[in-house]
């Protein structure tokens, strides 16, 4: 069928009518408007009310009040009703607003009325069932409607709140009903009956209907240039969730809401981005939701799609990313490499982690095998600053043995490192490693620190660490380090090395750079009950001058330490 798209101005007469049945659909957000947002439409409407309603309700000028827009996508009929693509806080808030003038109303007949623009009434005659004219999102629907759109009901609830624990939008619902309960209160019941009537009969809303939800996605892009744009993973809810049996679909709603909060929306779209790397182990070529529809769901229904991938997969992803895996015994040795992994600065590793923690879950000498193993792999494409390409190449071959069970261990696995490669880690472990980028020097000193101690001592919980040269970048002329290194090349060649530099679980102070080396090592190296707690920052307390000679030593012993840890000779 071809789409279809129309825009049409309507006034609340005719939006809250039985033209339209809206429906807040899952993949929208919480309701979120507050008392402020409410406040500014409320005296928006008020101000445009102002002398153009008489005392009888009577339109004294012609001129509509716009609301804004709202991007519907509607069934080829009234009954079949309109999900809510853009506008569910306005329309949300508009309803509340009548559900207060109802209850406030002092005639029985007024507050009938009002109802009207809240529920369809049913008619015997015409063969329709009264339903509310609007269901809010599945979590929110039974206590919206026994809260607020059944009549007479709303008083109670805002002078008596539930004592149950209410969700945030609830909360945010209940607070603008309060807010509103407050403001229309202070009106006499003609000023109340005055605003209602500029309510219905002179405020408008842009209603763009589409007859699909991809046209509808279109429109709210172009027409929405406030806050966050639906996400892959809004788009993909409203298909997978909608599509699961009602008896079950509010269950499967709360465990994907309860998912995407719990790791926040920007880890939840990284977690399908990976779960998109796994089945299709390749560099994306289309929109995410193009390649899901392609290689993912049709294996699959949604529901299994639920319990079989996305539920494992989110247990996976963050028992890796929190490095932490609990429930395994024995599992410090992997939460540790774990924490190495998530200081890189691209998350390319995380696929085949997660593909093989699902297969391997319990099995805690595998898991310790290959998060070293990892740490190796990701490690040194890191420090040889293998581009994305390189990166997905390599681990696109690992997933591959992972799902086929090909060995990964052996010699000439896709986990391991080639003799070349070995080779120009060293060379970049031996050169000038500051200026290999800016994350790449407190990434490696973290880990190297690590390798430094225990493998399993590898957690610093400072909210500054930085990376400071111990001979400065630039020295005073008539200073101490000129006469301990008085050849420009000579200097050039350490200031960058890592046997030259330290951290500090502090900001860097410029001015303290260029200290001589006792003063350095007792005003900024030291922390304030002097002890550093990094190894490496000791290691040069414990130095008591630092010459060439004491940079060339400490540039083989760090080396050495890595090449061990990483496997390289």
């Amino acid at each position: 069928m071809p789409e279809t798209i129309k825009a049409k101005e309507l006034p609340l007469i005719n939006i809250f009518s039985d033209q339209f049945r809206f429906r807040i659909p899952y993949y929208q957000r919480p309701y979120a408007w507050t008392t402020e947002e409410t406040a500014e439409l409320l005296e928006d409407i008020r101000h445009a009310a102002d002398g153009v309603m008489n005392k009888n309700g009577n339109v004294k000028e012609a001129s509509p009040y716009f609301l804004g827009s709202i991007v519907i996508v509607k069934g080829d009929s009234d009954s079949s009703g309109s999900d809510v693509v853009d506008g569910q806080q306005r329309i949300t808030t508009l309803t509340i607003l009548f559900c207060v003038l109802r209850d406030l109303a002092s005639q029985d007949r007024h507050a009938t009325m009002i109802q009207n623009y809240i529920r369809e009434q049913t008619d015997e005659f015409a063969g329709t069932t009264g339903c509310f004219r609007l269901s809010v999102r599945g979590l929110d629907r039974e206590f919206f409607q026994s809260n607020f759109q059944e009549i007479g009901k709303l008083k109670k609830s805002v002078h008596h709140p539930t004592k149950e624990k209410l969700s945030d939008s609830q909360m945010h619902m209940l607070e603008n009903a309060k807010y509103l309960w407050k403001q229309a209160s202070e009106l006499d019941d003609d000023q109340r009956n005055i605003l209602t009537s500029f309510l219905v009969q002179r405020c408008y809303l842009v209603v763009v209907s589409a007859s699909d939800h991809s046209s509808a996605y279109r429109i709210f892009s172009v027409l929405n240039g406030r806050g966050l744009n639906l996400t892959t993973t809004d788009i993909l809810k409203a298909e997978i969730i909608g599509s699961i049996d009602a008896k079950v679909q509010d269950r499967y709603n709360e465990i994907w809401e309860n998912y995407e909060e719990d790791i926040g929306r920007e880890s939840f779209e990284a977690l399908f981005s990976h779960v998109r790397m796994i089945y299709t182990k390749s560099k994306l070529r289309k929109a995410i939701h193009d390649e899901f529809q392609e290689h993912i769901l049709p294996d699959t229904t949604h529901q299994g799609f639920m319990d079989n991938v996305l539920t494992p997969y989110y247990d996976q992803y963050k028992a890796i990313t929190d490095a932490s895996c609990e429930g395994i015994s024995g599992a410090g040795t992997v939460d540790a490499f774990l924490r190495h992994l998530n200081r890189l600065d691209n998350f390319d590793w995380i696929p085949p982690a997660m593909a093989f923690f699902e297969r391997n879950r319990h099995d805690i000498a595998s898991l310790r095998k290959f998060t070293r193993g990892l740490d190796r792999l990701a490690y040194g494409l890191f420090i040889m600053r293998a581009n994305i390409n390189e990166r997905i190449r390599r681990y696109r071959e690992l997933l591959i043995a992972i799902e086929s069970g090909a060995p990964l261990f052996e010699a000439i696995g896709p986990l391991q490192l080639a003799d070349f490669e070995k080779e120009q880690i060293l060379q970049a472990l031996d050169g000038p490693i500051y200026r290999k980028g800016s994350r790449v020097p407190l990434i490696l000193l973290l880990r190297l620190d690590s390798a430094l101690t225990d493998v399993g001592a590898t957690y610093y919980d400072h909210s500054v660490i930085s990376v400071e040269h111990v001979l400065p970048q630039n020295p005073s002329v008539d200073s101490e380090w000129m006469r301990k290194f008085p050849d420009q090349e000579e200097r050039d060649q350490w200031t960058h090395k890592l046997a030259n530099l330290v951290l500090l679980s502090r900001r860097k102070n410029t001015r303290a750079s260029n200290y001589n080396f006792e003063e350095k090592k007792f005003q900024y190296f030291q922390a304030e009950n002097n002890v550093t707690p990094f190894v490496l920052t000791t290691q040069v307390v414990n130095e008591s001058e630092w010459t060439p000679e004491v940079l060339r030593r400490r540039q083989v012993e760090l080396i050495e330490v890595l090449k061990e840890e990483w496997r390289l000779g």
